[in-house]
């Protein structure tokens, strides 16, 4: 399926930059399949199913973010068939610095906290609880720190300026459901309040 989002837009099979991605993402996907299958078996069952209780305002979320999210792909393949809005290639490193640290933090918090699911919501069939270790010591959504490397990476890598607009639109919706996540968590579950005033940032340090 992701790999049709790239080329059929694209309309050929001969895109290198294509290829290359499609090879780092799965890569990356069994990377963190690995990690999971090591230190936090439980999440990748979890994360494959909505759990009961999500949030009514996150299925909204999800419907209206996921079209911007498939939208960067099938522009960055539309741009590699016409060539519209190239990059420069020189800067496809520069991409590959932003893609990985953004993918280590995002692993990192997977294995890290057992309540990673996919949706929002307050899981007291599990006895949810706040999880201040590893990069959860420093901003209270690591995960989607990392996501946002993923994201931003992306138009790089596929040399695609036009792919930069849902880029910046799934920031916008990132930054949102960061801030409607934190308000449910600060009024729901037990001790996140505290949590927040002992790690100020949701996502970057010193800025928000």
């Amino acid at each position: 399926f992701f790999a049709g989002l790239l080329f059929v837009p694209a309309g050929r099979l001969d895109w290198t930059l294509g290829w290359i991605y499609l090879g780092i993402v799965t890569g990356s996907v069994v990377v963190t399949w690995v990690c999971l299958l090591r230190w936090n078996p439980e999440l990748i069952e979890r994360r494959m199913r909505l759990g009961q209780g999500t949030k009514t305002w996150d299925k909204v979320w999800t419907v209206g973010y996921t079209p911007v999210m498939l939208a960067g792909y099938i522009i960055a393949g539309l741009d590699a068939r016409d060539s519209v809005s190239s990059l420069p290639e020189s800067l496809w490193p520069l991409g590959l610095v932003i893609f990985i640290p953004g993918w280590t933090l995002l692993t990192w918090s997977m294995v890290v906290n057992p309540f990673f699911e996919r949706t929002v919501r307050i899981q007291t069939d599990r006895g949810h609880r706040v999880i201040d270790t590893g990069p959860y010591a420093y901003v209270r959504h690591p995960g989607y720190v990392g996501y946002l490397g993923w994201v931003l990476s992306a138009p790089i890598l596929l040399a695609s300026a036009w792919s930069m607009i849902p880029a910046l639109l799934a920031v916008v919706g990132i930054a949102i459901r960061t801030a409607l996540e934190d308000r449910t968590l600060r009024a729901e579950l037990p001790g996140y309040a505290e949590y927040a005033t002992r790690v100020r940032y949701r996502l970057i340090p010193g800025v928000w």
